[in-house]
């Protein structure tokens, strides 16, 4: 059986300790500001966390763009040549069209590679709920599965992913198209936090509403103490728009919540922290199914 490599890209917010632990590579989106195109590195190489925060706190607008196809070519034809046979974890094809892009640029490479596989797959999620993803197809792969075997085991679960973001309001994420329209209303009443998931398509959906910043933590807390309820060794990762603080405290609240969580901290990324603005904190983790929400 050919080896599998594992790739996400840059709106999966896996830091480098954990694509090192995982054996997980990545392909590179870009950041755009006054029109001027950075690779949106996940280990901060072309600025700082507080850097870009600060640039969205101060109302100017930086905007993203897809992986393009020449990054896809670039790595995709580097593993082939090895021998490789590779599984992409995309962001969820409701915010990029970037797994798209992936398959028509593997559909190209695969014609003078007979017998390789190239499995371009929707998580249906983004940020670490894309990263944990990611992790789930590596985990798979050093089970000894082949690239095909990953995806027919990770299509039917992409949804117990659970994803529970709260932000000071929905003014970045209704300007990047990333939330439905309908619901804008929810972060622009007095003091109301929305509480963002994201829905059995991956589309962001505000699903509640909380009175304070306090209260919000309360309830994204709450809400994936229920999604874990079953898990015997709980993860959750929590993700924060330069506001390491409030993360911390996030994590002592769900160690009271739930008995034997394991948590890891860690920055949402420059694609995906373009998009939602300073200061959110969202929590991932693995446990019951997100269609559970929009059930009549």
């Amino acid at each position: 059986m050919r080896p599998v490599k594992i790739v996400t890209d840059s709106c999966s917010d896996l830091p480098k300790v954990l694509r090192e632990k995982y054996d997980i590579d990545y392909v590179k989106m870009n950041t755009v500001r006054n029109s001027k195109e950075t690779p949106a590195s996940l280990d901060w190489e072309y600025f700082s966390p507080k850097e870009l925060y600060d640039v969205i706190r101060s109302g100017e607008r930086v905007t993203t763009t897809m992986v393009p196809p020449s990054e896809f070519d670039k790595y995709f034809s580097a593993e082939l040549e090895k021998g490789n046979d590779i599984v992409y974890i995309a962001c969820a094809e409701k915010m990029t069209g970037s797994v798209n892009v992936g398959k028509v640029e593997a559909e190209k490479l695969l014609a003078g590679y007979p017998g390789a596989t190239i499995c371009c797959i929707d998580s249906l999620n983004a940020c670490m709920g894309e990263g944990l993803v990611a992790i789930m197809a590596a985990e798979l792969r050093n089970q000894g599965k082949s690239a095909k075997e990953i995806e027919a085991a990770i299509l039917p679960v992409r949804n117990n992913v659970n994803q529970f973001v709260t932000v000071h309001n929905l003014n970045a994420l209704k300007a990047a198209g990333r939330v439905t329209g309908s619901s804008a209303f929810f972060g622009n009443l007095l003091g109301v936090k929305p509480i963002i998931v994201s829905d059995p398509v991956g589309n962001n959906v505000p699903i509640k509403k909380a009175k304070g910043r306090l209260n919000s933590f309360k309830e994204v807390v709450a809400l994936t103490a229920e999604a874990v309820k079953d898990e015997k060794h709980p993860v959750v990762y929590i993700a924060h728009a330069d506001c390491e603080d409030e993360a911390k405290d996030v994590a002592e609240m769900l160690k009271e919540a739930i008995p034997g969580v394991e948590t890891f901290i860690t920055y949402i990324g420059p694609i995906i922290g373009a998009s939602i603005g300073a200061d959110a904190i969202a929590l991932f983790s693995y446990g019951q199914s997100i269609v559970r929400f929009f059930q009549q």
